[in-house]
């Protein structure tokens, strides 16, 4: 178990558990959240946005596909006084969501480099740490289906936070987006070791 600490924040991550780095810390340098806001945090991993978000939302629920993550989550949730605010499931993508559930942010630091494969079936302690950042054959596995199921799942005038690396073609988020009947741009970016990571912004029209 180690420890992760970011502004006033302490977090607990066990080593089975995504560790924060830049691509977690420039969403959160850009997390914008308003007051009795519903946000939906996918892919919580250690939950640091999760929490971040609930000092300000009236709810968040927080998902992650890795049940190490997610009890991770919960117990970083109550140790940052959260908890009366954040929730907590363990599920792949929106599977565990009730198909009428809407929010007013949906905030996604996807798997996103590209891999031959992805451990779905009782992953090893390795498996379950790749989960954090293995995005299929093309690293867009999880993306382009985040973007097909995220909308129905935002109200109106609501705004997904996506993050993305250029090695798995932003604008090809982008188009993926419009498509989808979203206003989308990237609104920050970060160069780092190896690539350039970028913070995408969509939003869904009111009414």
């Amino acid at each position: 178990m180690g420890k992760v600490y970011y502004r006033d924040l302490t977090l607990h991550i066990p080593m089975e558990v995504y560790n924060p780095a830049e691509d977690t810390f420039l969403l959160a340098e850009n997390l914008k959240v308003r007051p009795g806001d519903s946000v939906l945090d996918m892919g919580t991993g250690c939950g640091i946005i999760a929490i971040l978000a609930a000092r300000k939302a009236e709810t968040v629920l927080a998902v992650d596909v890795n049940p190490h993550a997610a009890r991770c989550a919960w117990v970083n949730g109550k140790l940052n006084g959260v908890s009366d605010r954040l929730s907590v499931v363990c599920g792949d993508l929106f599977k565990p969501i009730r198909g009428n559930l809407k929010f007013d942010l949906i905030t996604f630091n996807p798997p996103y480099l590209p891999s031959d494969r992805r451990e779905t079936v009782k992953p090893t302690e390795r498996g379950w740490l790749s989960l954090a950042w293995s995005g299929g054959g093309t690293g867009r596995e999880l993306i382009d289906r985040f973007i097909e199921e995220a909308p129905q799942h935002l109200r109106g005038g609501g705004r997904i936070l996506l993050i993305q690396s250029d090695i798995t073609d932003v604008g090809e988020t982008v188009r993926r987006l419009k498509a989808r009947s979203l206003k989308a741009s990237v609104i920050a970016e970060e160069k780092v070791p190896f690539e350039r990571i970028y913070l995408i912004e969509a939003e869904k029209p009111s009414g």
